[in-house]
């Protein structure tokens, strides 16, 4: 396994692979492994002549401080995961390899896709998330590029940066990785107390009911049912419930046949926020 720090390296080690017209499959991470990565990589293995996975937490899209502080890094038992799997190559990158002088987002249009759910509560959040992807496909020119589908706006929101800016890759969603007991697996679930891990099945046990009740009860009746369990657990506040179209990623009131539809939660144990989602037509 290759292990690059920085972009001059990076680019003349894959120019071999270019010049052969090799399939190259790239999995973004922020560190913290977990078998969701891994999930992703051994799908980009499975696919692609070389994969590369790059490690860096990126400062652009947290919205607090702290947030990017508490942010667990564990580059030592990463690369130990991605060697045990045969990742061929990992990026590193510092801040300033990255980012240079000035750590900074850039603005983007991604058709009001960043205004829904997590951009009413992350602001600037969806900019920082297209700068630091834009900036790694330009570095590795991936054929194909995975991501999961827990962060299905994200997934959403890159597919559009890629369209507006016209790079050449294809973004392959990845079905979620869960535990045991359905929880979606996140490097934030490490900062999770064993009993808040126990209570956090109420996130996709609710989102299984709703894709049942979606079948027969009115959506303003889901959602005061679904406000209701979340008042009743706890451990767990709910911060936003939303029912919304795929495409347009737009909260519904309303369903209808021809359309794809995901319901989507967020969720707090204490400052330990957790997302997740579940496709309403399969």
């Amino acid at each position: 396994m290759k292990v690059f720090k920085t972009k001059k390296e990076l680019k003349t080690y894959f120019e071999e692979f270019r010049s052969e017209n090799s399939k190259i499959g790239f999995v973004p991470t922020m560190g913290a492994l977990h078998k969701g990565h891994l999930s992703l990589l051994e799908k980009s293995i499975e696919n692609n002549d070389i994969t590369i996975a790059s490690i860096f937490v990126n400062p652009t899209q947290f919205n607090k401080k702290e947030d990017l502080e508490n942010y667990p890094r564990t580059l030592e038992s990463d690369l130990s995961l991605l060697e045990s799997i045969s990742c061929d190559v990992v990026f590193i990158p510092s801040v300033n390899e990255i980012y240079t002088n000035t750590v900074s987002s850039v603005h983007f249009n991604f058709d009001g896709l960043e205004t829904q759910m997590e951009g009413k509560y992350r602001e600037g959040h969806f900019n920082g998330v297209g700068t630091i992807v834009k900036k790694l496909f330009e570095i590795i020119l991936p054929t194909n590029a995975y991501f999961g589908e827990k962060d299905f706006q994200q997934l959403q929101i890159i597919r559009k940066m890629v369209e507006k800016t016209a790079l050449d890759v294809t973004v392959v969603c990845c079905a979620t990785h869960r535990e045991a007991n359905g929880l979606a697996m996140s490097s934030r679930n490490a900062r999770l107390t064993t009993e808040e891990k126990e209570a956090a099945t109420i996130i996709y046990q609710t989102l299984h009911e709703v894709k049942k009740k979606t079948e027969h009860l009115p959506l303003a009746d889901i959602n005061k049912w679904v406000i209701d369990k979340f008042n009743h657990e706890p451990l767990f506040t709910l911060e936003y419930f939303t029912i919304a179209e795929e495409e347009t990623l737009k909260s519904i009131t309303k369903i209808s046949p021809k359309k794809n539809y995901r319901a989507f939660i967020a969720a707090y144990a204490r400052e330990v926020r957790l997302i997740d989602t579940i496709s309403l037509n399969s």
